[in-house]
């Protein structure tokens, strides 16, 4: 039963980032718009986002039970150690989400709308940094665990593990990665006219993640970052970038030809090979402390907890699919299965 537990992790996981990711990027894309297109893709986001934004609050409360209930002292570890970055994205998360409904459900349209905006655009970029320097503070090797407080500095122990280079740089990334998520939805989801905008951005976007991706695997070298000296040592997890990167191509061309099933599959290919990479480095262990490493497995609960869990999860999972399923025909987004 682990192993099925371990799956609905790993699931919740790659959806989460996938969707919550194009959900992010999309405001992101906003930000990075003139007035003008940043109207477009107003509009746009309220006709197409409903769905994706309302999932997204499954995967993270799944991916959370799983932790707590299931690996309760890898859970630990992230909420003491990483309370701050961690804190602030649920700030981020909720001040998006406010900022989302205000402006579009207010009552009296003024000035407060350009507040509303710039709360969204603002949260909807640094949400994702945060949680991308959260996982860059899993495996910079700077986390401190130890219950000898009192020969550690607060900033030892609860900032710099999350406030350095290679996990701002991680963090930027994934912002990037979102970027690249939402323009490549917001195409398929867009009229002729206004495709070719996003279109740009999708290059854009692409160029960043490439750009930025190669930096980190640069920093994290030339730091001497474990995990960054295994990641490239390793020849599947090269072979994955490299199949993930090789896939840019096919990417452009189902682009040009407006199939969007292809182009969206194809982005969601990219990524998932992305995470896998970086997953199969060092698993079990996905914490790389300064001082010790957290094995997930090591970590489990007792077996019958575990039994349990995964039999919950197998139950919730044939509730919530259809759901999922419903609540997408219902915002009309099942038309995206048709090129």
């Amino acid at each position: 039963m682990l192993n099925v537990v371990l799956f609905f992790l790993m699931v919740s996981l790659l959806l989460y980032v996938i969707l919550a990711g194009a959900d992010f990027g999309a405001g992101i894309v906003e930000l990075f718009s003139t007035k003008k297109n940043q109207q477009l893709t107003k509009k746009t986001i309220y006709r197409v986002m409903g769905p994706v934004w309302e999932a997204n609050h499954i995967w993270i409360i799944i991916l959370v039970v799983i932790l707590w209930v299931g690996f309760p002292e890898f859970y630990n570890v992230l909420v003491v150690y990483l309370h701050i970055p961690l804190t602030l994205v649920l700030l981020g998360i909720t001040m998006r989400g406010v900022a989302f409904v205000f402006r579009h459900y207010d009552a009296f349209k003024d000035k407060s709308q350009i507040l509303y905006d710039w709360m969204f655009r603002f949260s909807s970029l640094v949400t994702p940094i945060f949680l991308g320097m959260t996982a860059g503070s899993m495996l910079s090797g700077q986390l401190v665990i130890t219950d000898d407080y009192a020969n550690y500095s607060f900033i030892d122990l609860f900032v710099q593990p999350w406030f350095n280079g290679f996990s701002i740089l991680v963090g930027v990334f994934f912002a990037s990665l979102c970027a690249f998520l939402a323009s490549i939805l917001l195409i398929g989801e867009s009229h002729a006219n206004d495709r070719k905008v996003y279109v740009t951005k999708s290059e854009k976007a692409t160029a960043a993640v490439v750009g930025i991706g190669f930096i980190v695997i640069c920093y994290g070298f030339y730091h001497n970052i474990t995990f960054v000296t295994d990641f490239i040592k390793n020849p599947l997890t090269v072979g994955l970038v490299i199949l993930s990167f090789i896939l840019i191509f096919p990417l452009i061309i189902s682009i040009k030809k407006a199939k969007k099933v292809t182009t969206r599959l194809l982005a969601g290919i990219q990524v998932t090979l992305i995470l896998v990479a970086a997953f199969v480095t060092h698993f079990p262990v996905l914490i790389i402390a300064y001082n010790k490493n957290i094995n997930l497995l090591e970590t489990a609960s007792p077996e019958k907890v575990i039994n349990v869990l995964g039999i919950s999860l197998i139950i919730g999972g044939l509730i919530i699919l259809p759901g999922l399923f419903h609540l997408m025909k219902s915002f009309k987004m099942i038309k995206v299965l048709d090129d």
